[in-house]
């Protein structure tokens, strides 16, 4: 009898124990994990694993949240595992993504070009808040040895974000070859050189992104990596909200004479024009180096995309004797100066660049017209090369 009991005894703990490993799976090790503030992962998509789902599309970010995605944990050895952003219950708050987008190519074999990048990244981590359930979701277009250089960079560099903060690399390759179709016809305008480079496609990028991105992700900022924050970058993204009515992306004006000198021959013809010409009352272009595209609205808006259209950039560069050499930064800047109300104009402090290669360029006498900036600066831009101040 003594013997049954204590065959009994011992199965009644097997079970106990059972359920116990049970309870700890699914509160410590399944996708419905309740994370500390900072959760940190690098995300990868590739083509190979779905025929509809690859680098260039960049929508690993809103559809993994229906499906798997491969990730890995950052703040620990790089490992890839299938893993859900699904957080939390069905009756809590979805998380609410806050998406930027940085060019990372040709990293890996340079370093200058990881300098800047870990200044960008260190200076944005150190002044980023954002609430509970709020995800900053950091996009970079890459190829093969910039992302894996990037991978162990970031795995350093988010070890001290204070908030939830997602990575996704996207293939350089893939995505070029979805964007050149798009933009080829306007590369000759706005390309280095006189023919219409395949590579170059990548930087016009920003100009169709809403033709790129899911329809899920709305809102996106474009970032160049020789920047420093000084400020809560989520304040950037409230920037959406003074948008006018009919201005589908949001940009700073450019601080040197560049599109004075561009536009020299229309210039000429038109004496009394204010194309080029700088602020208030002037127009001097576009500096692409931050920018805020609804994609929402850039999808919606029937003027922006027949500016797209072969026919409309042609006629808009013959009409301004235009031939620029800075990709998307050229094409606003030209559509600007016939629609400006497709643009919200951000205060320089946004984008406060630093290059003053034109004042010594012929153009001394009126450089400080355009590079004058009042108020404190919100992000410097090291454009150039230029150094960028301490803190």
């Amino acid at each position: 009898m003594a013997r049954v009991s204590t065959v009994r005894y011992y199965q009644l703990v097997l079970v106990i124990a059972a359920a116990l490993a049970v309870v700890a799976f699914y509160s410590l090790g399944s996708d419905r994990q309740n994370f500390s503030s900072t959760t940190k992962r690098i995300k990868e998509t590739h083509a190979s694993h779905n025929a509809n789902m690859n680098d260039g599309d960049l929508s690993s970010d809103t559809n993994a949240e229906q499906r798997g995605s491969k990730a890995a944990s950052v703040g620990e050895a790089v490992r890839m595992n299938t893993d859900s952003i699904n957080v939390g219950t069905a009756e809590e708050q979805r998380p609410r993504y806050f998406h930027a987008l940085m060019m990372f190519t040709k990293v890996d074999t340079s370093q200058a070009l990881q300098q800047k990048f870990q200044v960008a990244m260190r200076s944005m981590l150190k002044h980023a808040r954002f609430e509970d359930g709020e995800v900053l979701t950091l996009h970079f277009v890459s190829d093969e040895p910039s992302r894996e250089i990037g991978e162990k960079m970031l795995e350093d560099l988010l070890q001290g974000a204070t908030f939830r903060c997602e990575v996704s690399f996207h293939n350089v390759k893939v995505l070029t070859e979805k964007l050149f179709p798009i933009v080829e016809a306007m590369q000759k305008h706005f390309s280095a050189g006189s023919g219409t480079y395949y590579s170059d496609a990548i930087f016009f990028l920003s100009v169709a992104m809403h033709r790129i991105m899911p329809a899920e992700i709305k809102r996106i900022v474009q970032l160049d990596l020789d920047l420093k924050y000084r400020t809560n970058i989520r304040e950037l993204f409230e920037q959406f909200n003074q948008f006018p009515a009919g201005a589908v992306i949001g940009i700073a004006r450019e601080m040197q004479p560049v599109y004075r000198h561009t536009f020299w021959a229309y210039r000429r013809e038109n004496p009394d024009s204010k194309v080029g010409d700088p602020p208030p009352g002037g127009s001097p272009g576009f500096n692409s180096g931050v920018m805020l595209l609804d994609l929402e609205a850039m999808r919606r808006s029937e003027p922006y995309n027949q500016l797209l259209e072969p026919r409309s950039v042609s006629r808009l560069a013959d009409k301004y004797r235009f031939q620029g050499h800075l990709g998307d930064q050229d094409f606003f800047t030209m559509i600007g100066m016939e629609h400006p109300s497709l643009f919200h104009v951000l205060d320089c402090a946004w984008n406060r660049q630093l290059c003053t290669w034109w004042k010594d360029h012929g153009y001394g006498d009126v450089f400080q017209l355009y590079y004058h900036c009042q108020g404190p600066v919100k992000i410097y831009h090291g454009n150039c090369n230029t150094p960028i101040p301490d803190d």
